[in-house]
């Protein structure tokens, strides 16, 4: 947990919504000088900070919003940090909640020094991120569909399906497998939706892969170097991890990556892990993703696997190997490389 620790003469905490926004800024001795809930607008919120911007600091909770502030800020020249919603949810809980109090718990956070602030995602890739994560999300949706269908064909005791239902010849069979008019109708409207799923997501791989080669190709480039890393898999990585210089350490890019465990320990006693859900679940996903891919026609790392279930179990011995790739990410970007499986598989 990072703390946002400088001192500025007024601290201003937001509570942010989508259309309102609860202001309180506070001086240097603590004292309320504005608190008060105004209009989601640059305009508004100009006219409530007008009288306090010399050495002004404003901080809001990360939530779905928070771009416009970020920019506002940027544009004005007033010192902006962004709060992490997990971490401020377990430093500022208390018995009453409502916008004016979380407005006032987020400012005297912000002057106390006990603000822990989040990584403010550069503007000009902001939109490339999110269409990634759109890309992702389509993908899994996709991939329901493809399990309805299977389920449905057990459900009704007929052969499984082998054929790759992206091309029109291979779901014509599935359109007359089953003789309720009713079931065949649910499976015409997951092969209906597939069809257009596959359309759409080979158009935006195509513009994600065109616009990544504009951001960072030497990046794109060294990712592949991994065995089983290809395109997708290469550009959730690019654009979730952004500036590999934002994590001075290892350990720092393993736990925001979700790839290790975090001990719970009081006087002496250990009580389990937590912070599970601290971190970014899309790194955690192509990790995960990278570290199954890596095994894929790979005999030295699948024996290396097999040695590593013989001492764990499998499960243990895929996070291990997660784990690992994550590290092997780390160096490679810290240091400008490509990937060296022979070294990568020689350490234990």
């Amino acid at each position: 947990m990072r703390f946002y620790t400088q001192q500025h003469r007024y601290s201003c905490g937001i509570d942010l919504h989508a259309r309102s926004l609860y202001v309180c800024i506070l001086d240097h001795t603590g004292q309320i000088l504005v608190h008060k809930n105004i209009k989601a607008s640059p305009e508004a919120l100009l006219k409530s900070i007008a009288d306090y911007r010399d050495d002004l600091i404003i901080g809001v909770e990360c939530m779905f919003s928070w771009y416009w502030i970020a920019d506002f800020c940027a544009d004005h020249d007033i010192e902006f940090v962004l709060g992490h919603a997990l971490y401020m949810k377990a430093i500022h809980g208390g018995k009453a909640k409502n916008d004016r109090i979380d407005s006032e718990k987020i400012a005297r956070l912000l002057k106390g020094g006990m603000f822990p602030y989040a990584y403010i995602y550069p503007r000009g890739m902001r939109a490339h991120r999110d269409l990634m994560r759109r890309h992702i999300k389509l993908t899994r949706e996709r991939g329901e569909l493809m399990a309805h269908i299977k389920n449905t064909l057990s459900q009704y005791n007929l052969p499984a399906n082998t054929q790759n239902l992206r091309y029109a010849k291979h779901r014509e069979p599935l359109r007359s497998a089953f003789p309720d008019p009713s079931v065949q109708r649910s499976i015409d409207l997951d092969l209906a939706r597939i069809a257009f799923y596959d359309g759409q997501l080979s158009q935006l791989k195509w513009y994600l892969k065109r616009t990544a080669k504009s951001v960072n190709p030497k990046t794109v480039i060294r990712l592949q170097s991994v065995h089983g890393i290809g395109d997708i898999l290469s550009l959730v990585i690019l654009y979730e991890i952004h500036d590999i210089e934002r994590f001075p350490r290892v350990q720092d890019f393993v736990s925001y990556c979700r790839l290790v465990k975090c001990q719970r320990e009081s006087a002496g006693k250990k009580h389990g892990t937590g912070g599970a859900r601290i971190g970014n679940p899309y790194l955690r996903w192509a990790f995960g993703e990278a570290a199954a891919l890596f095994l894929r026609g790979n005999p030295p790392a699948q024996r290396w696997l097999e040695k590593k279930t013989r001492k764990h179990n499998k499960a243990k011995a895929m996070t291990i190997l997660a784990h690992k790739l994550g590290r092997a990410v780390y160096y490679m970007l810290k240091r400008e490389t490509l990937f060296d499986q022979d070294r990568f598989l020689a350490q234990s």
